[in-house]
């Protein structure tokens, strides 16, 4: 997209949303992935996936197959999933391996990423095992969590975090073990999920379950450079999903978002990553993991159980509207919105940080 198409007014007041072409058309996303999917710091696992020797699993960053990997030297890597010979797939799923074998012609490689064997291929002239290792990326955890970039140039991942790691220091993260997983798929472009789940705006009318758990007149949202949270206390004397902390005190929710599609939901007693994964331009996965304490436990697992319901109650009113919106942005007689200054500027900065990532060369 070019620097003219959009332009963004830093004053939220004055703002105006991002046009809707935006939303509907092919090419924007293939910008996307290049300037914002393929720049930041993307979700891809568990530390615990690859915690032994030779365990590995695969992902997807942008459009890029993604292979990552515990080496025999407890290092841990991330490589192209694509052998250098025919771009066939050197690993699948996920397990324990001693090399990658690729699964068209057989090519080899080791975990540091070495091309080590190239079955029928004596008589190739000019050709390096050396110069043919697998492309490596950058992969870097927070926690129990790992993050692969595809940009050499990137800052590390804790430029992007800034100080979340601090202010959910005392959560005890690292304790806390998966859960629960639900996958969902979505007609709507990713930018319009994001856009929703960045604003509480609609909760009173799209949500009145949720509204009732929480004290919506004191839901706020504070932007940093690359996330925004969303404060939300949770009523003592009315909240029926939502866990109040007597022991700590907590009686807050918060809401993080980083940078471009990942949101962490924190809750007294229990944490769950979203990632929105963009299909094409109208359709998006979004997949939420929750992390609790000893899931294993009778107790632990009724706990689960009733905040996945819950969940899974919000998320099918979200996805209505969503797809309502979608459709919308297709309409001949709307381009482009105004924010709500006291309840969208989690929007306006999305929308902003999407302008600096388009504006780069």
């Amino acid at each position: 997209m070019k620097d003219n198409e959009y332009i963004f007014e830093e004053n939220l007041a004055r703002a105006y949303s991002l046009p809707s072409r935006f939303y509907t058309e092919p090419s924007v996303l293939e910008e996307e992935k290049m300037k914002v999917f393929q720049r930041t710091w993307q979700l891809v696992g568990r530390t615990e996936q690859v915690k032994e020797d030779g365990q590995y699993f695969t992902a997807t960053v942008g459009d890029e197959p993604v292979v990552v990997v515990r080496g025999m030297d407890e290092r841990v890597r991330a490589f192209s999933n694509v052998c250098r010979h025919r771009a066939g797939p050197v690993a699948e799923g996920c397990g324990t391996r001693k090399s990658f074998r690729c699964g068209y012609h057989g090519w080899s490689y080791a975990l540091d990423g070495r091309l080590i064997n190239t079955p029928e291929f004596d008589r190739v002239e000019n050709f390096s095992r050396q110069e043919n290792c697998l492309p490596e990326f950058r992969v870097e955890a927070w926690g129990p969590l790992l993050f692969v970039n595809l940009d050499k140039l990137a800052a590390p991942l804790h430029e992007t975090l800034e100080d979340i790691p601090r202010r959910v220091g005392h959560r005890n993260f690292e304790a806390m073990r998966l859960a629960a997983r639900r996958d969902w798929f979505v007609n709507c472009n990713w930018k319009v999920y994001v856009d929703n789940y960045l604003e509480g705006y609609h909760i009173p009318i799209v949500h009145p379950s949720l509204n009732r758990e929480i004290d919506y007149e004191q839901y706020r949202t504070e932007t940093k450079r690359f996330y925004s949270i969303q404060h939300s206390p949770i009523r003592p004397d009315g909240a029926i999903h939502l866990k109040v902390d007597e022991k700590s005190g907590e009686d807050e929710a918060q809401y993080f978002w980083i940078f471009p599609n990942l949101m962490l939901n924190v809750y007294p007693d229990n944490y769950s990553t979203n990632i929105i994964v963009p299909i094409d331009e109208k359709r998006t996965l979004t997949v939420f993991e929750w992390y609790f304490l000893n899931p294993e436990l009778d107790e632990t697992s009724e706990a689960v159980w009733r905040t996945v319901a819950f969940s899974d109650e919000i998320q099918l009113e979200d996805i209505k509207i969503c797809e309502a919106v979608q459709r919308g942005l297709r309409s001949q007689t709307y381009r482009q919105g105004r924010y709500s200054v006291r309840r969208e500027n989690g929007v306006h900065h999305f929308h902003g940080l999407l302008a600096k990532f388009f504006a780069r060369p």
